[in-house]
């Protein structure tokens, strides 16, 4: 009961100001709940109780994310229970929101699944938990992360060091997930011998890449070119994840490959694109406000643009 209410009932608070006019008293080990949507609430206690059950922490965050799933008419118990992976560290690696098992469901189920989505909804760490549980499950002999090597707004100049050295700026935040997800000297050995592979998406060209699960981060800094040589690299076995958020585009430019691709390859059999949005951001909640921000903005400004170039009414 005292995971479920929260530190001073914060996570009854929280259930009351989603759901305006309801009222939870916590009596003993019962709930009485009263208002229009009581059955609502009730439905979420009890999936609450039961991600207490298995073992997850319940926190307002945990409250918030079980509301939008619920929302979206699918159970948080099982979402939020589907585990992928446990890391290195013995942490439990799963979906935290519908838009982010959709997308797990979606890589498992196609050889080519497009993610595409804000920051902070988890695409680059979720397709590499799914890459090293499929390395470790034998379904395919190597992993192959890689993403165009695209300033992002900024000259970084003239950078010593070997090819690596060069490019590595670029690739950390695909290690960063590696090493979460094997610790520093598993990941280190697995590239060390060449079973993982992190290479700049200009490297890809002329390869035919054989069982092998290969993840393209950022891939709306991928030019148009660059995105067909990419996908006719794929050969027997293989499993694609492409990622990208095509409201950061850093191309001089701005001609994004990702962009409109989904009507390039609509109706081809194994290919899914997953759409996450910032209900599916898990990083601080101001981060999913932020994008909420930009998305509304950007909205606004896109009607005032048609409405300026709308040609006027003619007169006869």
């Amino acid at each position: 009961m005292a995971g479920l209410v929260g530190p001073l009932n914060e996570n009854l608070r929280s259930l009351q100001e989603a759901f305006g006019g309801t009222r939870i008293i916590a009596r003993g080990n019962e709930f009485n709940i009263e208002g229009e949507d009581a059955g609502t609430v009730a439905r979420l206690v009890e999936e609450l109780r039961l991600l207490l059950e298995h073992g997850q922490v319940v926190d307002p965050g945990v409250v918030a994310r079980t509301i939008d799933i619920l929302r979206a008419d699918e159970r948080p118990s099982e979402v939020l229970t589907a585990e992928i992976l446990r890391s290195a560290r013995g942490r439990s690696v799963r979906p935290k929101s519908s838009g982010q098992k959709r997308y797990v469901d979606a890589i498992m189920a196609n050889i080519v699944t497009f993610g595409i989505g804000p920051a902070g909804t988890g695409k680059s760490y979720l397709a590499v938990a799914l890459a090293v549980q499929a390395l470790q499950a034998k379904s395919v002999e190597r992993i192959i992360m890689t993403r165009p090597a695209v300033e992002a707004g900024e000259r970084l100049g003239f950078l010593p060091g070997d090819l690596m050295a060069k490019i590595d700026p670029y690739l950390r935040p695909l290690y960063d997930a590696l090493y979460d997800m094997l610790g520093t000297e598993g990941a280190r050995r697995l590239l060390d011998n060449g079973t993982i592979e992190v290479a700049p998406l200009a490297y890809m060209r002329g390869r035919t890449l054989n069982r092998s699960f290969i993840i393209l981060d950022e891939a709306q800094n991928a030019t148009p070119e660059q995105l067909k040589m990419f996908l006719t690299r794929i050969g027997f076995g293989s499993k694609v994840v492409v990622n990208g958020d095509i409201t950061q585009v850093d191309l001089p430019g701005g001609r994004s490959g990702l962009a409109d691709l989904d009507q390039v390859l609509k109706g081809i059999d194994g290919i899914s694109f997953v759409r996450l949005t910032s209900r599916d951001v898990v990083r601080h909640r101001i981060v999913a406000d932020i994008v909420s921000a930009y998305d509304a903005f950007e909205s606004a400004n896109n009607v005032a643009s048609k409405a300026l170039l709308r040609p006027e009414p003619e007169f006869r």
